[in-house]
């Protein structure tokens, strides 16, 4: 039995057994009690009204209540009789909002005794204080304002902003003229005009119909005078959340716009059309908390009219501000260093020593896809870093001597040194050398000294292979630790099945310069800590912070040898991807200078010196 049909039973035996004859008078109370369940339970048909059986009643409530989406909760209380009268006070409590506030109320019933029965002498006022009889409920929105997202040292990265919002307002032009006046307008924006054309017809005659939004210094002179030759279009001044350009981490901040139908249909309690809300990125994952709490309003409105009076009003609460470590500068800086690049590309800064996430930027050539941060590459090189420590730990030193031949085998497999590897750099040479010059063959040729779980561990101990819940989605590699022993020799030159992320590169570079594990973070409220199965020393991290020296002074990192700004770390690295020959190459660097650890990335590159050197000795140089 549904709800509804069990609190009509229940009302009705109630009624029932207060309707029996005899020197009993049925106590006021069991009707009164009937009557706030049945306005609970929204059926009042089995309810004895003075006058009325209930279905008139019944009509007068759905359409009271119709505008409030939801029925009160109503308890009777304080019955008191007088001869053939009696009242009782109801407590209501209407729910607004799921798990929101509450418009609580008290009111006064009337009922009289009539035929042996106690009946309910309803009026307007009997469920709302002061309600007339021409006049019903009507719960409505106002959103609140959204909460800004703040960055580095408190900068507004998101706020409003002023844009315009260019369309065709359809009182303004005759129906003749719309379709035309559309297409028109639709070329000036460089919009699809036959959608748009359609959108226009579609609309009712009083409809503005939007065409498209842009921030007011986007709008070019030549769209700011031609729209006003045009009949009937308009730009409306309006203020949205917006980053401080269009592409201004817009893979991460995300972006807001109109809920969608599916959206409400999920969480109907939740949005309501027309509302702004976050559609992707940290303005989707924390919308919660950037919409805040819509202000309600239940107003009385006068039936077949506009006027209205306003009986309950909640303000809106804006929600507090999403914290994070983004540095306005650094990202712009990071964003400009990759605009030329046109492959997907990347680049990620830390600062090591808060493993804040200063900069998180993907180039144009990522469209749209956040590949600074959950991009998966093979690291190439760069993860000659990992392989180094686990090396190191499992006895050589940067002086240890090791053969870099211009060829190695491993069951089988021929493996070689990257394509333009200087011929003088081949021989016995110290492992130290074999990093700066980025010897394969001499990483390969020590396989055996390493397993694959002390590659895997040593990977941990850098930031590389453990997942961490940063508040937003980010992808820290994969290390697997039972290799075969062909793909654990390719493993340890970043190619086999070793992933990473810019964002995992960039972290190893900060663990090296920090001289221990590195999480980095970007909610500044939050506090994320590693604890590898072998963490990184002290000692450890000054043997890899030289062997990354030389790489810069001597070996394939020496455009970033003049930086001004102290001492800079680095290690460049190519990955051959594909199967059809030749092979393309990922170009990787990794590099820090003072209190920044930076990764740069671009998906198909000649070389990592070549290709992702320059974009980071230029980030370097701005960042200073």
């Amino acid at each position: 039995m549904s709800t509804r049909g069990a609190a009509a039973a229940a009302a009705s035996l109630l009624l029932l057994a207060t309707g029996c004859t005899g020197s009993s008078r049925p106590p006021a109370a069991a009707t009164a009690g009937a009557f706030a369940a049945a306005l609970t339970h929204d059926h009042l048909s089995g309810v004895r009204f003075a006058g009325h059986t209930g279905p008139q009643e019944q009509q007068w409530w759905d359409h009271v209540r119709e505008g409030m989406g939801t029925n009160p909760q109503v308890d009777a209380t304080q019955v008191r009789e007088h001869g053939d009268q009696a009242t009782a006070t109801l407590r209501v409590r209407w729910p607004l909002a799921r798990q929101g506030p509450t418009w609580s109320y008290r009111t006064s019933l009337h009922l009289r005794f009539r035929n042996d029965h106690w009946v309910v002498d309803l009026t307007p006022a009997t469920v709302v204080p002061g309600m007339r009889p021409d006049e019903h409920l009507v719960l409505s929105r106002e959103p609140a304002r959204r909460a800004d997202i703040l960055g580095a040292g408190g900068v507004h990265l998101v706020t409003e902003r002023p844009v315009l919002r260019f369309g065709i307002d359809k009182t303004r032009v005759r129906r003749t003229q719309q379709a035309a006046s559309a297409r028109a307008l639709a070329g000036l924006l460089g919009i699809d005009a036959d959608g748009f054309v359609q959108r226009v017809e579609a609309a009712g005659d009083q409809a503005f119909v939007e065409a498209i939004v842009l921030r007011r210094q986007d709008v070019t002179a030549a769209v700011r005078s031609g729209y006003r030759q045009i009949p009937g279009a308009r730009a409306l001044p309006d203020t949205i959340p917006l980053a401080p350009t269009h592409d201004f981490a817009r893979g991460l901040l995300g972006t807001v716009g109109p809920v969608t139908a599916e959206m409400i249909r999920k969480r109907p309690d939740s949005y309501q059309p027309g509302e702004v809300v976050g559609l992707s990125g940290l303005e989707q994952r924390y919308d919660d908390q950037l919409r805040g709490t819509a202000g309600l309003t239940v107003e009385a409105v006068t039936d077949g009219t506009a006027a209205h009076r306003t009986l309950h009003q909640v303000a809106p609460r804006p929600g507090p501000p999403l914290r994070i470590t983004l540095d306005e500068h650094l990202q712009s800086l990071a964003e400009r260093a990759l605009a030329a690049v046109g492959p997907a590309s990347a680049l990620v800064a830390i600062q090591p020593s808060t493993g804040d996430i200063l900069a998180a930027a993907s180039g144009p050539g990522s469209q749209g896809y956040p590949t600074a941060t959950v991009g998966r590459y093979a690291p190439g090189s760069t993860f000659k870093v990992v392989s180094s420590l686990a090396l190191l730990r499992s006895g050589l030193t940067p002086q240890t001597v090791v053969d870099c031949p211009a060829t190695v085998v491993v069951n089988g497999k021929r493996f070689k040194n990257y394509s333009d590897f200087p011929s003088s750099a081949v021989g016995r040479i110290t492992l130290q050398r074999a990093f700066a010059d980025s010897c394969n063959t001499a990483f390969i040729g020590q396989h055996d000294k390493v397993t694959p779980t002390a590659l895997t561990q040593a990977a941990a101990a850098l930031g590389i292979g453990v997942d961490h819940d940063l508040g937003f989605p980010a992808y820290f590699g994969s290390v697997p630790a039972d290799s075969d022993p062909t793909t654990h020799a390719a493993d340890l030159i970043g190619q086999g099945h070793v992933l990473a992320s810019p964002l995992a590169m960039a972290t190893v570079a900060a663990s090296v310069r920090s001289g221990r594990t590195v999480v980095p973070r970007l909610l500044q409220d939050s506090q994320p800590t590693s604890h590898p199965a072998v963490p990184l020393t002290g000692h450890e991290a000054h043997l890899l912070q030289q062997m990354m020296a030389a790489v810069v002074s001597s070996g394939t990192g020496t455009a970033l040898a003049g930086l001004p700004g102290g001492p800079v770390l680095a290690k460049t690295g190519t990955a051959e991807f594909g199967t059809t020959p030749p092979l393309a190459t990922h170009a990787w660097m990794i590099a820090s200078q003072g209190d920044l650890a930076v990764a740069a990335f671009v998906d198909v590159g000649e070389s990592g010196s070549g290709t992702a050197g320059p974009i980071i000795e230029q980030f370097l140089r701005g960042a200073r």
